[in-house]
């Protein structure tokens, strides 16, 4: 039996917002304080001699269009390695408008999974501070 295709109308989304100037800098610089006073402190450390496996050798954050990043590099010492740095990403704040943000971080199968939406800045700091899904996997 056939199907008839029936076709509808279907509006176009409303264009995302832009994140203004101003507060890409004041997220950078709240962001980059987090990553000093707590992230590299409490999970970059000095790896054992003869340690094998992949370890974090450095946190940093950055913006790439309305999404802010963080972001850690990571160490394979194995001879068997690739190459003997790799990026890896692990939480996201997304801009939503109004100085409000939505957060999302990295799940093992390697996709974002939004867990927060509508948040200040400051939330998302503290959300970073104390919720280990947006924390680098160690």
């Amino acid at each position: 039996m056939a199907t008839k295709k029936r076709w509808m109308y279907v509006p176009p989304k409303p264009p995302k917002p832009k994140v203004p100037e101003y507060l890409k800098a004041v997220v950078k610089t709240k962001a980059d304080k987090l990553v000093e006073s707590f992230l590299k402190p409490h999970f970059i450390r000095e790896p054992p001699k003869d340690y094998q496996r992949n370890y974090p050798v450095d946190i940093f954050t950055k913006w790439h269009q309305r999404y802010f990043y963080f972001c850690s590099t990571w160490r394979s010492p194995s001879p068997n390695a690739i190459s003997e740095y790799f990026e890896s990403r692990f939480a996201r704040l997304e801009y939503a408008e109004d100085e409000k943000f939505n957060m999302a971080y990295m799940r093992y199968t390697g996709q974002w999974w939004e867990i927060f939406e509508g948040l200040t800045l400051d939330q998302c700091v503290e959300e970073i501070r104390t919720n280990i899904l947006l924390q680098p996997a160690i």
